[in-house]
């Protein structure tokens, strides 16, 4: 008798019985039955087979660059890895209305105006939903052919029959494999589908995306095991209340990871943004205590954005750390080297930082800038507004340069900045227009601009 087991649909954990609550994740009703594919062989049929030998190569075999078909739309080619790669598998993810549905048909548009031969199916929406968005989109004439189907086995037929070069499905949650005994969305399904879309992606020569829900944490749901069987995964990030999009690539196999795409939510759907700073810094007034420019890379790109921090005393015993864009365990790092390193004290008051423009900034060098911001706020003096600020912060209080710092600063001369703020080492780099001031350590930066440390 087979061996039944249990399985969160949150985060994937198993378990050999059922459960309310997951021991792994925290969450609440997520467990339930999880099959598996097959119940494994009998006594009887343990004897292995002879399987055929596989051929071997060296490491200096030479082999053709996969050829890539472009969309059209610059952003989405970029984070792609320079177009999409013939048999490959994409996983897109993103917030509940984020914008993934209205990105996807825009491309799957773009792929078949510029002949590529693309199936659209949609497992949430019927036919004449998606054909309602196209028009919305002005998209109604672009050579896509569209399906409303959950059903994998019949999806697949029909892949087979037309031979597409590039397949979307919305999405990857809503579909049903009929040899796994579980509802569409829970583990096994979710791990069923992906695997049997992946393999005939690499069978057949067919490139597929596939979208994906996320969780409440942000993570794409369903078993972690999806985003390893693909070759790309996508996040489409962005806040509600700003207009901009960023499609970030967190593993690709065709090209650069952290590549970032960054659009525009428009009447008329996205539009892709070619300077994001510019963008980023557009609403950026007189300069403001709290206010710094941090000048950054997302993958190849150098982008500027602003910091902003605010620090008002608390009313409570326990001050607040709010933090948006960025990692608020960082923010505790720099808010303890500050009062170590520097003595400038943080007890009794509330710190907020935020990245402006929903942006979401992971880097290191982004740490300067931060206590920049922190120390502007503070002592309510304003930085310089055509100064840019980078560079890493160790738990010593020493300032370690950060890489790329070249288009760091081309990026911030282009955009009309005059000077620069950088931890000293590394190679000596000038900038034409740029005036750049080296600092070695957090105290002397701050003895320097804000007079204290």
């Amino acid at each position: 008798m087979a061996k039944t087991s249990f399985s969160c649909s949150a985060c994937g954990a198993s378990f050999s019985k059922w459960s309310g609550r997951c021991e792994g994740c925290g969450e609440w009703n997520t467990i339930s039955e999880d099959k598996g594919l097959s119940s494994g062989p009998s006594k009887k049929s343990l004897g292995i087979k002879r399987g055929r030998t596989i051929e071997l190569t060296d490491l200096s075999t030479r082999e053709t660059p996969p050829p890539r078909s472009l969309c059209g739309v610059g952003e989405l080619d970029r984070v792609l890895g320079g177009g999409l790669v013939a048999a490959s598998a994409i996983l897109v993810g993103g917030d509940p209305g984020i914008g993934k549905s209205t990105l996807l048909l825009q491309a799957a548009a773009r792929f078949a105006q510029n002949g590529v031969k693309t199936v659209y199916v949609s497992g949430e929406e019927a036919s004449a939903q998606v054909r309602m968005r196209a028009q919305r989109l002005g998209l109604a004439d672009a050579p896509v052919q569209l399906a409303a189907e959950t059903n994998l086995r019949d999806i697949l037929t029909t892949l087979e029959a037309e031979k597409p070069q590039l397949a979307i499905i919305d999405s990857i949650q809503t579909m049903w494999a009929d040899h796994v005994d579980s509802a569409p969305g829970s583990v096994s399904q979710v791990r069923a589908a992906a695997h049997e879309l992946t393999t005939f992606a690499k069978r057949h020569g067919i490139s597929i995306i596939m979208v994906g829900h996320v969780t409440k944490e942000g993570q794409i749901a369903g078993p972690r095991v999806v985003e390893h069987m693909v070759d790309t995964v996508l996040y489409f990030e962005g806040e509600r209340g700003h207009q901009f999009r960023i499609l970030r690539a967190v593993k690709n196999r065709f090209g650069p990871a952290d590549e970032i795409g960054v659009f525009e939510m428009t009447g008329g759907g996205l539009s892709e943004v070619v300077n994001p700073s510019a963008l980023f810094l557009s609403e950026r007034g007189e300069p403001s205590p709290g206010s710094v420019v941090f000048a950054g890379i997302e993958g190849t790109r150098p982008v500027l954005v602003e910091m902003q921090a605010l620090i008002a005393p608390s009313p409570h015993s326990q001050p607040r750390r709010a933090v948006v864009g960025w990692d608020s365990s960082r923010l505790a790092m720099i808010l303890a080297v500050l009062e170590a390193r520097c003595g400038i004290p943080f007890a009794g008051l509330d710190v907020y930082l935020n990245v402006a423009g929903g942006m979401k900034i992971s880097e290191p060098a982004a740490d300067l800038a931060v206590a920049a911001a922190l120390l502007s706020a503070r002592e309510d003096v304003a930085l310089p507004a055509d100064t840019a600020v980078f560079g890493e912060i160790s738990l010593s209080g020493a300032l370690r340069p950060a890489p790329q710092t070249e288009n760091r600063l081309k990026e911030a001369q282009k955009l009309g900045f005059t000077a620069a703020i950088a931890p000293s080492g590394g190679k000596s780099i000038a900038v034409t227009g740029l005036n750049l001031r080296h600092t070695t350590d957090l105290a002397g930066f701050v003895g320097e601009f804000f007079g204290a440390g």
